[in-house]
């Protein structure tokens, strides 16, 4: 008996110490970071591409707004290639969440009605070949999407790939630690950054920017690659090495796209 009120003493005093200790008490919370789905449709050729423009405009679009996600992209290629691709933006502001309103969207009768069109599509005339779809989160330091200003806009994906899990968490952290503010100063505007959770061709991230012309956009690298801050980065041997692979898109948002 004497031993077990000595534990139990013990372990009320830890307690106690671990909830009033100062360094745990100034910590702050992580920022909620968000999960965006995005979605590469690949055009059949010669398709009718208005069908599923109007399913995204008149069905996906409207149920996603109403259930909280209000900045829904929808991006063509700058310049077009053949067969053509249509490009989905979708955030959440949790993985919950993702699961949530997707089957809120699955059983809601306004999209459902006004899926009709769309899903009345015969097999024989499909609108698109597949499409693929990857998962991101949020990086720490760019935790929420920046939608744009309105105006003329053209948007520049890039997907980073790295030989390992670690060169990309070096690769993260390297924006993290530094690089959000040379892209202000660039003028190369961030919309978003995400470490890809799920896909193909992991390990991986992908962010997008834009700028209001190319023109604006290769003055704004130009900027980027001559900023001290950027060649100090640069030259850390931490970072060394993180990169295998870069590919980059360019887009231009729909009449309709909410980014």
């Amino acid at each position: 008996m004497q031993r077990r009120k000595f534990l139990q003493s013990s372990l009320t005093v830890t307690a106690g110490m671990i909830t009033l200790s100062p360094a745990m008490a100034g910590d702050k919370q992580p920022p909620q970071k968000e999960i965006y789905e995005w979605r590469e449709y690949e055009m059949r050729f010669g398709s009718d591409h208005m069908q599923l423009e109007n399913y995204f405009k008149t069905a996906l679009i409207p149920a996603l707004n109403k259930y909280g996600v209000k900045t829904v992209g929808v991006f063509k290629e700058w310049s077009p290639s053949e067969p053509a691709k249509i490009y989905l933006l979708v955030p959440y502001s949790s993985l919950d969440n993702y699961i949530l309103i997707n089957a809120k969207v699955k059983a809601d009768a306004d999209y459902i009605k006004n899926s009709a069109a769309y899903n009345s599509i015969p097999a024989d005339k499909p609108v698109y070949n597949r499409f693929a779809s990857s998962l991101m989160i949020a990086f720490d330091g760019w935790p929420a999407i920046v939608v744009p200003s309105a105006g003329s806009r053209v948007f520049e994906l890039r997907t980073y790939e790295g030989y390992s899990e670690d060169a990309v968490r070096r690769k993260i952290k390297m924006f993290n630690d530094g690089e959000y503010p040379i892209f202000t100063r660039a003028k190369l505007n961030p919309v978003f950054f995400g470490e890809v959770i799920a896909g193909d061709k992991q390990p991986r991230l992908t962010y997008m920017i834009t700028c209001p012309s190319m023109e604006e956009r290769n003055k704004g690298w130009s900027v980027f690659v001559a900023d001290p801050a950027w060649k100090k980065l640069v030259s850390d041997p931490q970072y060394a090495n993180t990169i295998s692979i870069i590919r980059n898109t360019f887009l231009v948002p729909t009449s309709y796209s909410q980014v």
